[in-house]
Formats: C-alpha cells, structure tokens, sequence
C-alpha cells in the first residue's frame, strides 16, 4: 500500500455553441475537470476529482509539484493521517487556500477508490451505510439555465419524461424575469414536482427581498447561492424576508467554514461538494457536524462521474443525507472517460451507490490523454 506515484490530469471537452447554456456566471463553453490517479507499490490505482475551479491547470499544478512530494513514499491507508500532513503544510502554513483544499480533495477521494479496491467493498460500505434509493434532482452540468420560457419548459418536460420528481432552475436575470419562469414551470407540471433554485450568487440584497414572496407562494423548495459564501451579513438579512429555506456549500472549504454556518443558523440547506470541501474524510465530519443542527446535506454535483458517484456513497452512508444533483445539459465528462455510468434514474427518481469496490467506476485514461486541458474560463 506504499504510494510510488500521484498524478493530476487536467482535461476540458468544447462544448458546441448550440449546447452552450447560460448562467448567472456566464455561458458554459467547455467542460473541465482533473482527473487525480494514485498508484501503490502493489498495483492498486485509484481515481479521484479535484475540481477545476475554473482554472483545472492551477489545480493540477498544485497537486504535481506542491501535494505529490508529500503524498509519495505515505502508507495509503493512512488516509486520515496524509489528509492532515496535507492540510497542515499547505492549508494551514502560508498555502493556497481554497486551490489546496480542492487538490486535496482529488487526492483523498483516490485513496479511498484505493481502500475500496484493497478490501473489495465500494466506499459507501467502507463509511458505514447501506444501499437505498436517493431523489435525484436535475439541475446540475448548466441544465435549466436561462433563455426563452418555451425552452425552458421543453428542458422541464424532457428531464420529467427521463424520471425527475425534481427540478433545479437557475435565476439571477431579475426577480420579474426569475419569477415568471418559475410560476410558468410551476403552472405547467403542477404541485407534484419539486422545484429547486440557483442564483450562482448573481443576486443583491434588494433582489432577493422582491423574489422571496414568490418563491414562498410557488413552494419553492431552497434558494441557492444568492450571494457569495463571504457575505454572511446578506445571508443573515435574507433568511428574514421569508419561509424558502438558504442554500449553500459548494464553494465552501473544510469543516471550519461549515462550522460557521451552522453556528450562524441562517442557513437550512448545506451542500458540501466531495471534490472541492476535502474528499470523503472531510465531507463526512462535515455532516457528522451537521446531524448535531439536525441539518440536512445535499452533496454538490461534480463535473464527472467521479465526483457524482462519490456525492451518492456519502448520502447512503450519513443519517442526514439530502438529495442527489444530478449533472445534466451536455457533460461530455459525465460518463465517456468510463467503462460504465456513475448512476442510474429509477423509476421513482431515485439512484443509488455503485457496488463495484472502490468508487465503482473504471477510468479510460486514454480518453483523458486525448483530450488535454485548454486553458481560458470555461464560462464566458
């Protein structure tokens, strides 16, 4: 189990500009990711997701000429005690903040892939939890972005033909504009389905005291990311406008960000990502904490089926497991670099976690190879 390699391999995939959709951060023209492989002196290769944050080079480079000398020659089962060394020399000790905590969380989620594949058990076993199904929710991969209401009830019909009891539309254009998209989605498919919303933190303060009467009077289910995590003063004015519940979590870092949260109580909905808040060491003593608040955790949806099978063997493995993001749009890197998909929509809406040791998942690495990072923003 003595680790003799870790690599970071940036990728990004075009996406034609008839698929491009728009969000509150731009219109999505490429899919990035990097891929973390780490190798063991016995053979075992495990796969993890650092998330781009939207420079997949940046990241990359950490882990290849920062992280990897601190990682090779560790025991790889010594997941807790190399995520610390890590955190420790460059989190903690004059590091790159966020840009490590992200590389970190590629590195451990592929030293759990190898604890799964050492003991022959997918990881949700590995955290103490059990299969079972997870509402699903589609809105993840830049879905249900912003353009012409029409599309966007086609987007909603095919989405709810595919299975989904539950849909995440993005907002942030104006509370008018915001407002009559959810009323026409709500108006069309009725009470049964669930309706979820994400600003990507494109609203002010004055924007979300017009929107909030609406989305309590159309039963919206949370109101993502209104603002940026920092501005905890809007979110504590904001959770006093009405009932819709805040969300956040997925540009937040380890548990002491979370920790703040919590300890704030502003904020209803917490929705750590696996590949960005530290891996599944860090992700699960975020909810451990959080089942103290009897808060719920609804693990962000990564950029490929790394990320998105390591958020459903968390949520079958925690007592305050949410729902499951569900990366749709046009994600080339969702399923292509591998050998099977990371989930499967039941019947009911629901999925459930990979059974294959480890993460479950096989990496063409050639496919990776073949297609290296281009540099530039991937929202434009």
């Amino acid at each position: 189990m003595k680790i003799t390699d870790v690599e970071a391999i940036p990728v990004s995939v075009p996406i034609p500009k008839e698929r491009q959709n728009a969000l509150g951060i731009g219109k999505l023209t490429k899919r990035d990711a990097v891929f973390v492989k780490v190798t063991t002196a016995g053979g075992l290769i495990g796969w993890g997701e650092a998330h781009h944050g939207r420079n997949p080079g940046a990241v990359a480079s950490i882990i290849n000429n920062s992280l990897k000398g601190m990682v090779v020659g560790q025991d790889a089962s010594n997941v807790a005690g190399i995520w610390s060394r890590l955190y420790q020399a460059q989190v903690a000790s004059h590091g790159m903040g966020a840009g490590s905590v992200i590389a970190i969380s590629g590195i451990d989620m592929a030293l759990w892939d190898i604890r799964g594949k050492a003991t022959g058990w997918p990881i949700y076993k590995l955290l103490g939890g059990a299969s079972k199904p997870i509402l699903a929710y589609a809105g993840g991969g830049g879905s249900l972005g912003f353009g012409k209401t029409e599309a966007l009830l086609d987007e909603c019909r095919g989405l709810i033909a595919m299975g989904f009891k539950a849909l995440k539309l993005r907002i942030g254009q104006a509370p008018a504009i915001d407002l009559a998209r959810i009323e026409a989605v709500r108006k069309t498919f009725g009470d049964d389905v669930m309706l979820m919303t994400d600003a990507n933190a494109a609203c002010s303060l004055e924007d979300v005291r017009q929107l909030m009467p609406g989305l309590d009077a159309l039963n919206v289910r949370w109101l993502e990311e209104p603002f940026p995590g920092s501005d905890q003063r809007s979110y504590a004015a904001a959770a006093r406008f009405g009932r819709t519940p805040l969300a956040l979590g997925e540009n937040a870092y380890t548990r002491y960000e979370f920790r703040e949260y919590l300890e704030r109580g502003d904020i209803a909905v917490l929705q750590p990502d696996v590949g960005k808040t530290g891996g599944f060491t860090e992700i699960m003593r975020i909810a451990a904490m959080a089942s103290g608040w009897r808060v719920p955790i609804h693990p962000h949806g990564g950029v490929t089926g790394l990320d998105l099978a390591a958020g459903i063997h968390v949520l079958a493995a925690i007592d305050n497991a949410g729902y499951f993001e569900s990366s749709e749009g046009l994600n080339p890197l969702r399923e292509l670099p591998f050998a099977s998909k990371p989930y499967e929509l039941d019947k009911d809406g629901c999925v459930r976690p990979l059974e294959a040791p480890g993460l479950g998942l096989d990496v063409d690495e050639a496919f990776l190879r073949f297609h290296p990072v281009i540099e530039g923003p991937g929202f434009v």
